[in-house]
């Protein structure tokens, strides 16, 4: 297990570590300690994060990567508001690109993402929760968009909600500034388990290990495929889809995959 610390001089950290699984792989853990016990992020948290990421797509053997929030009271908490309050038309036309792009990093990773959900989980908390590829979470989780109660729209990776609870829910944390507790948030399909908060890094480890009962190149032809079907049409994801299907005899993972699995039949 290998550690990094960066560090800011807002006394905010991004703490990511590296943790082989058997000789299977690695797995990288991306953990933030914003401001306050809410891990409020700001602008040099968001650069942070962001190069974070960076640096775990680079270890070798990359299985996929587990992301939360430092302690037991957030995830992520949301933008911190004293930074946002001082923002004008340009610098805040800057500061929501910053965050869209590490959302946009989040999305576009390699391999598979597991957010790990204690506390809340707000406002761009929840934006970039809902850029990664599975969501966890323990009782005490709260979600929420309240951006309009300060006088802002919710944006750029709100735009995923929609596809993950319908228009019907998502106008309630974005118009209504409708706070969703955690039981409300796995029947809407925000979240997709639920775990006691003694239990959670568990639960979210046994999901994380049947990434390493498959094959590393098929997960990430399947990843891939699924950043694009979400922007195809129908007939042109299938179509995609024979190709990826071929894409996947470039090596010789599925043979030895496939000879494995008929060997335990017999």
């Amino acid at each position: 297990m290998s550690e990094n610390r960066l560090s800011s001089e807002l006394g905010t950290y991004v703490e990511t570590r590296q943790e082989a699984v058997e000789d299977r792989g690695q797995v990288g853990t991306i953990t933030v300690k914003g401001k306050t016990h809410l891990n409020l992020i700001g602008r040099s948290m968001i650069l942070q994060l962001k190069e974070s990421f960076e640096k775990v797509f680079e270890i070798e053997d990359l299985r996929t990567i587990i992301l939360t929030g430092w302690g037991n009271a957030s995830f992520i908490g949301g933008v911190d508001i004293a930074e946002m309050e001082g923002l004008n038309e340009k610098s805040a036309r800057i500061f929501i690109r910053e965050l869209h792009e590490l959302c946009s990093t989040i999305r576009k990773a390699r391999v598979p993402v597991f957010a790990k959900i204690r506390g809340y989980c707000l406002g761009g908390g929840l934006e970039i929760a809902a850029a990664c590829d599975f969501r966890f979470a323990s009782p005490s989780s709260k979600f929420g968009m309240p951006e309009v109660r300060v006088g802002i729209p919710s944006v750029i990776e709100a735009a995923l909600l929609p596809r993950l609870i319908g228009w019907g829910k998502t106008r309630e944390l974005v118009l209504l500034g409708t706070m969703l507790n955690a039981d409300q948030a796995k029947s809407c399909g925000l979240i997709e388990g639920l775990a006691s908060e003694e239990n959670l890094d568990q639960f979210v480890w046994e999901r994380v290990k049947n990434i390493f009962d498959a094959g590393p190149n098929a997960i990430r032809l399947q990843k891939e495929l699924i950043q694009k079907w979400e922007r195809l049409s129908l007939e042109e994801a299938i179509e995609t889809g024979i190709d990826f299907f071929a894409r996947a005899y470039e090596t010789d993972e599925p043979q030895r995959m496939m000879q494995s699995f008929l060997n335990r039949q017999k």
